[in-house]
């Protein structure tokens, strides 16, 4: 159930053309964000769709107006309106001046829960994961209510920029009987977290966006005494908190091992692997895929073991049917190696441009002539559904890869076991410079395949390849398109929050980005704002990119 009692005081912000568009707009209750810029005609963003709301574009007057009905912008620029769970965040230029104002939509969604209320109930710390947009922070008012109303719990709520429990100093009804601590300024988040624990007895502590070491160090530090924590933190999936040194206490640390030369052999493994080096902050990871679909890892610390073993972990996957009722399926990976194909190049489908032969004893690279006559000798892949090919990645993307099988509904498991492999699948460019890859493919005698790039396109049609299958039809190749741009917006945002973390703050230098489009820039200009510094764009498209300044 969804309750927006208070979106006319939202509506009340703004310019009286623009309030009267959206009070007779029949898309009202699908209204996400309000964005007005200097200079540019004020937009509006529903669930599915983007429209102007006027042909004049805002004028730095009507902006004023805005401010002024909004208040006090606070060192994160951002603002809200009391007693709602409503946010306006600011755009400056380099002189400190308001230029933009984005003003979203916040609701609060009983019920958004139901998926994972018997491991709310469980008492174990959980950390919830998804890509921005996807609903984290309405899970986690969710989740206060339900602990503090219904579980009669003391939760506190860590509430750094007042998204959890709306702005002023009252909270918003939606947490129920949870309290609400606030944060002065984000970097003091940490200091927060303890504070809360030593002061007000919870059994229950709530933080959004864990982003920092500070934060996670806390955050185990409060797990250790007891208490049950419930937060989410930057990234997709487990996977993208192994590979983030300043996050990966949450999942128990990565340490590097050097096994002797017998353990090494009995492991079939390089002497130096990578481990997990103490149990995890939180034990139940939540991966939020979709609104209503959900993986759940129920027990962090073997998921994490069996990624870094080379293995698939066993998934659990929930959604809600049309019912309204949650639908649990348990995904157990195929470890079993398929039977190798008569003839090991036999692979490659004629006309496919991406997929090249790397060079070996056992794999030489055929003539397109060659290639072609030996389509019909396929024995696996001229059959995918009766067996599951193993793919070994080098240098490609596991995380595009998985993507594309899952979306193709291919019968393909990427494995880390390169003894298990059918092929390997390879970064064109890791393949001519890594010597650990000559090696690779000298001891093992799976075809080697290389790519172009790490795009979805050119993986699906080397999988398409691979499994002698048609290429799809125009529909389907903009739908992959599309999940090129969407990763490219994820690469954007870690290469910003990385220049910010390891350059621009510790070592008070400038940092100009990879060029990218308009779009990506302005989701860059936003994260760099979180961390209280300048950047602005310069160059001619479409070489225009970012250079961020120190504060």
């Amino acid at each position: 159930m969804q309750i927006t009692p208070d979106l006319k005081k939202l509506l009340a912000i703004l310019p009286p053309d623009i309030r009267l568009m959206l009070e007779n707009h029949v898309q009202l209750d699908n209204l996400v964000e309000v964005v007005m810029d200097v200079g540019r005609r004020p937009e509006a963003r529903f669930r599915t769709i983007a429209e102007y709301l006027s042909s004049e574009p805002v004028t730095q007057q009507q902006l004023d107006d805005c401010i002024q009905r909004v208040g006090t912008f606070g060192a994160d620029n951002r603002a809200g309106i009391e007693q709602t769970l409503h946010r306006i965040s600011a755009i400056r230029n380099r002189n400190g001046k308001i230029i933009g104002l984005t003003c979203r939509v916040g609701r609060a969604i009983q019920g958004t829960i139901s998926m994972i209320r018997d491991l709310v109930e469980t008492g174990k710390s959980i950390l919830m994961l998804g890509r921005p947009g996807v609903g984290k922070t309405t899970a986690l008012r969710e989740i206060a209510r339900v602990l503090a109303d219904e579980l009669d719990k003391r939760v506190v709520i860590i509430d750094t920029s007042n998204e959890i429990a709306g702005d002023g100093d009252i909270p918003h009804p939606a947490i129920g009987r949870a309290r609400r601590m606030q944060v002065a300024r984000p970097e003091l988040q940490h200091h927060v977290m303890i504070e809360a624990v030593e002061n007000h007895m919870p059994e229950v502590i709530v933080i959004d966006e864990i982003g920092t070491e500070l934060e996670a160090s806390a955050a185990r530090t409060i797990a250790e005494r007891g208490v049950q924590l419930v937060g989410t933190a930057h990234g997709n999936e487990i996977q993208n908190l192994i590979k983030n040194p300043t996050l990966s206490d949450l999942v128990g640390g990565i340490q590097s091992v050097t096994l002797g030369d017998e353990e090494a052999r009995r492991r079939r493994t390089q002497k130096t692997i990578l481990e997990r080096s103490a149990p995890p902050t939180f034990e139940i990871a939540v991966e939020m895929l979709e609104q209503k679909r959900w993986v759940v890892h129920e027990n962090v610390a073997d998921t994490v073991d069996t990624l870094l073993r080379g293995n698939q972990p066993n998934l659990q996957t929930r959604t809600v049917n049309e019912n309204g009722q949650v639908v649990i399926t348990n995904v157990t990976p195929n470890r079993e190696r398929p039977k190798q194909p008569t003839s090991t190049n036999s692979q490659i489908a004629r006309g496919t441009q991406q997929v090249i032969p790397f060079p070996t004893k056992q794999n030489p690279v055929l003539e397109e002539s060659s290639l072609e006559q030996q389509l019909h000798h396929t024995d696996i892949f001229s059959n995918p559904a009766s067996k599951r090919l193993q793919i070994y990645p080098y240098g490609v993307s596991r995380h595009l890869l998985e993507e594309v099988i899952h979306d193709l509904n291919l019968p393909v498991v990427v494995t880390r076991d390169v003894e298990a492999a059918d092929a390997i699948l390879a970064l064109r460019s890791h393949a001519r410079k890594h010597n650990n890859f000559q090696r690779i493919i000298a001891e093992h005698e799976a075809p080697v395949y290389t790519l172009k790039a790490n795009t979805t396109s050119i993986i699906a049609r080397t999988l398409r390849s691979l499994l002698n299958i048609e290429e799809p039809e125009t529909s389907n190749a903009s739908e992959l398109n599309s999940h090129d741009d969407r990763f490219s917006e994820i690469d954007a945002l870690e290469e910003a929050r990385v220049a910010v973390e390891q350059i621009v703050i510790p070592k008070k230098e400038a940092v100009e980005l990879l060029p990218r489009s308009a779009y990506v820039r302005k989701m860059q200009h936003e994260l760099i704002e979180r961390y209280h510094l300048n950047s602005h764009s310069f160059g001619e498209e479409p070489h225009r990119r970012l250079r961020i300044y120190p504060a």
